[in-house]
């Protein structure tokens, strides 16, 4: 019976197909405006490691000084390298990484090829393991090497492909940065979405993947300049030795629980750190310390802000809109149909007959608004997508935006039927025979 409803439901699109048509139209704008926001809002909220988020952890420590200082307020997110040098010895966590950027100038072996600018990060070696970082050739450098700050680098696929072609690049050099680095692995395309590794100090959430990655100890050995965020608050020494022994704030930090239920031990220790160094003369705000996972630290940045949200709403309000015009729209087409329903009960048809009969008319409607609405949607966000590189990461609908393009269509139909529906139900048989 419900197969016959369907093919009836697809036999009422061409009974008056500008009517069905408009309705269409009307619950495929609706489906597109709101599916499109939704994609965007999906994509920037979306958790980026589901597996581990919750064991991936940022510390925060307040060293700011107490000459001005509000309770409540913080001086960043970042710490200062001393911080930074105890919590990697610290042995918390199965993994521990501190990270900054670097930029600077690559000079490629290829005379077809110029000098060109490059930007990278500096993590730990525990860093490619921890993030899960894929590779296509090689792997990340030696602990030796991650100790000695060697001159080893990682590059992307992209990079590496830019300098070496189709070669494999691991064993052969490259300077940059002014110094002849070993290349010992090449990684895959690696671009989680969002960034959430590196929300600060760089091109943000939805910006650009680093092109390359040298060891922590390298930048610091080489005194290579920051590229980022870096927050001075107090008074420093001139030269790059005072910037290491000052209070500045200019590394961020990620640890590795191996469960997320070690996160009150993690706490604890970070607390009695906070206390030993308050003993030595620092840390003197006394401020919580502060530990965030993936999707907690998101929300602390603001990866999502009150725009998106805003414009998602206003989205789904035009789909409300959308859905009272075909209210009305159905109505109409329901209603030059009594004579029908009319005919249908007094041959014994019930009204539980007739409303799933007309329930299923009004998906049918909705199935193909979905369709059409997903094309639009596309477009949309394509069109979108169009404005810059930042902007297309956020542009990409998956399997699961595409499921809940045509739940929500046909859904908004079925709602949008219900009360044509019920008038539907309530023709008197009699009276629409005596009218015939």
């Amino acid at each position: 019976m419900l197969q016959y409803y369907f093919m009836l439901g697809v036999r009422s699109l061409r009974r008056n197909p500008v009517l069905t048509a408009l309705m269409v139209l009307i619950l495929a704008i609706g489906v597109a405006a709101s599916v499109s926001t939704l994609t965007i809002l999906h994509v920037m909220s979306g958790d980026p490691m589901p597996h581990k988020s919750e064991r991936l952890i940022v510390p925060v420590v307040d060293n700011g000084p107490l000459r001005g200082y509000t309770p409540g307020e913080r001086e960043g997110e970042e710490m200062s390298y001393k911080d930074a040098v105890n919590l990697l010895a610290s042995g918390q966590g199965d993994r521990r990484t501190a990270l900054r950027g670097v930029a600077g100038t690559v000079e490629p072996l290829r005379k077809d090829l110029p000098m060109f600018s490059a930007q990278g990060l500096t993590p730990t070696r525990d860093f490619f393991a921890m993030f899960e970082v894929p590779f296509v050739q090689g792997g990340p450098w030696s602990e030796a090497d991650d100790k000695a700050g060697a001159d080893v680098v990682v590059l992307s696929k992209k990079l590496a492909e830019k300098l070496f072609g189709s070669a494999n690049p691991v064993g052969q050099r490259v300077r940059m940065l002014g110094f002849d680095y070993a290349v010992v692995g090449v990684h895959d395309n690696w671009s989680p979405v969002p960034r959430f590794h590196r929300l600060i100090g760089g091109e943000g959430a939805f910006g650009d993947t680093d092109e390359f990655y040298i060891p922590f100890h390298n930048a610091i050995r080489h005194e290579f300049s920051q590229n980022g965020n870096m927050n001075c608050s107090s008074d420093r020494g001139p030269g790059y030795q005072a910037l290491l022994d000052s209070e500045c704030i200019w590394i961020q930090f990620w640890f590795e629980l191996h469960s997320a239920s070690d996160r009150p031990q993690l706490q604890a220790w970070l607390d009695a750190y906070a206390a030993e160094q308050r003993k030595l003369g620092r840390l003197q705000r006394a401020a919580p310390n502060r530990l965030f996972n993936v999707m907690e630290w998101m929300e602390e940045l603001k990866v999502v802000g009150k725009d998106s949200r805003i414009s998602a709403m206003l989205a789904f309000g035009f789909l409300l809109l959308c859905l009272v015009n075909t209210i009305g729209l159905l109505l109409a087409k329901f209603s030059v149909r009594a004579p029908e329903v009319g005919v249908r009960r007094a041959l014994g048809a019930s009204r539980r007959d007739i409303f799933s009969q007309f329930m299923i008319e009004s998906a049918v409607v909705g199935l193909a608004g979905g369709v059409l609405g997903l094309l639009l949607a596309l477009g949309a966000l394509a069109l979108i997508g169009s404005i810059s590189a930042q902007i297309a990461i956020t542009t990409k609908m998956d399997w699961i935006m595409l499921l809940v393009t045509f739940a929500m269509s046909v859904s908004a139909a079925i709602l949008a039927g219900l009360l044509p529906t019920w008038r539907a139900c309530q023709v008197t048989p009699a009276l629409q025979l005596k009218s015939q």
